[in-house]
């Protein structure tokens, strides 16, 4: 069997292994200062439906996903690094918090098998991918929502995938096109715009 390939995530943690800490510290200081961290969730939430099962691809520290159950749904985040997963245990212990990878996405092999109605993979996530792996990375979403159920998700211009790139994956891995925004904040997507909010359709 041939080792997993390591995602861009892993390879800067070994280079800096301060990294995770570094981060999750940064947005507890952050809404210690009583900053707004809560775009992401507020447009999921308009997305879904009440008590909604709630997928957090790529979870980090649970910012995106503790908001959401706090809302009230139900909501499981997965994350490739054990570190962050820990802390969005403590700070977010109405959510479910698991180690895995989303280029290799199985949630029933955690214990999870229930599909989802929404997945968020915010925070240019798809970016910190191993090379070559998006493909598989969004099959997997795809796998686990409900038919119908939407998928949104952030990239950055400039994290080593292209949108178009995104979008045409995302097709194939049978997630429809729904639509695209510049922001989290529900701004249209132009020619020129530097980010890209693709909410995209199981089909």
């Amino acid at each position: 069997m041939s080792e997993r390939p390591r995602s861009r995530w892993e390879e800067m943690i070994e280079a800096n292994p301060e990294h995770s800490v570094w981060y999750a510290e940064r947005f507890r200081q952050m809404a210690a200062a009583g900053k707004d961290l809560d775009g992401e969730a507020r447009t999921i939430d308009a997305f879904a439906g009440r008590s909604s099962r709630i997928l957090d691809a790529g979870c980090g520290p649970g910012r995106v996903g503790g908001e959401l159950a706090r809302r009230g749904h139900t909501v499981v985040g997965v994350d490739i690094d054990p570190y962050l997963i820990e802390v969005a245990r403590q700070d977010h212990p109405d959510a479910t918090w698991v180690v895995g990878d989303l280029s290799a996405l199985d949630l029933a092999a955690s214990g999870v098998p229930e599909p989802f109605d929404v997945l968020v993979c915010a925070g240019n996530v798809l970016g910190f991918l191993a090379p070559g792996t998006l493909a598989p990375a969004l099959a997997g979403m795809r796998a686990h929502l409900v038919p119908g159920g939407r998928a949104v998700i952030g990239l950055g211009a400039g994290r080593g995938i292209e949108f178009r790139e995104l979008l045409d994956e995302a097709q194939r891995a049978g997630l429809a096109t729904d639509l695209l925004l510049s922001t989290w904040d529900l701004r249209p997507f132009e020619a020129d715009s530097d980010f890209l909010v693709a909410v995209l359709r199981a089909v």
